[in-house]
């Protein structure tokens, strides 16, 4: 099927990376990787509480990601951080699938989370990426969740049943919930 990487001369490296939060990790890391002659693929970076962590798909030649995997040991002095790598390859796509958006909207409350990856994984629905938030509402400091998520379908379930099952289970649950086509 397709890969997400068009040149096979590359290699991959997940790095994770967690650490307390100041100004200059996303600069120096970035810079670690530039001057390692690899390239930042894909990332996601976020300060969680007092902590910053980070996630990274790295490519480049087998001997630029030896260099750049020994280069992150200064980093890991040089900024306090907990930093785990993995080679990996392309990811390769079994069956087709159709790309799907859900967010949720609730009065937060322990399990939600839980409880939609169980609805997804019941159906055989990858996850593909997930984002959640706890916040209180402005004005009434109603303690309140958000998830957004991006999820495969795959493209021989029936869609109409499926969303139907999904507003079933929002509503047993009093979520607010949308599932609609991931707008790329």
């Amino acid at each position: 099927m397709s890969t997400i990487d068009s040149n096979p001369r590359n290699t991959h490296l997940v790095i994770s990376a967690i650490g307390e939060d100041h100004p200059g990790i996303v600069e120096s890391l970035s810079r670690t990787v530039l001057d390692s002659g690899c390239s930042i693929e894909d990332s996601r970076m976020s300060v969680l509480g007092g902590a910053f962590a980070i996630i990274m798909l790295v490519s480049g030649n087998w001997n630029t990601l030896s260099k750049l995997d020994s280069a992150l040991s200064h980093l890991r002095r040089q900024h306090a951080l907990e930093i785990i790598t993995q080679r990996t390859g392309p990811r390769q796509l079994s069956s087709p699938y159709l790309p799907y958006s859900v967010e949720v909207v609730a009065l937060d409350q322990p399990g939600i989370v839980h409880q939609l990856a169980g609805f997804f994984s019941a159906r055989d629905i990858n996850i593909q990426e997930m984002s959640t938030h706890a916040y209180n509402a402005p004005h009434t400091a109603t303690p309140m969740f958000s998830a957004h998520m991006a999820v495969e379908i795959p493209a021989n379930e029936h869609i109409a049943s499926l969303r139907e099952d999904f507003l079933d289970f929002c509503d047993e649950l009093n979520l607010d919930g949308v599932i609609e086509p991931l707008k790329i």
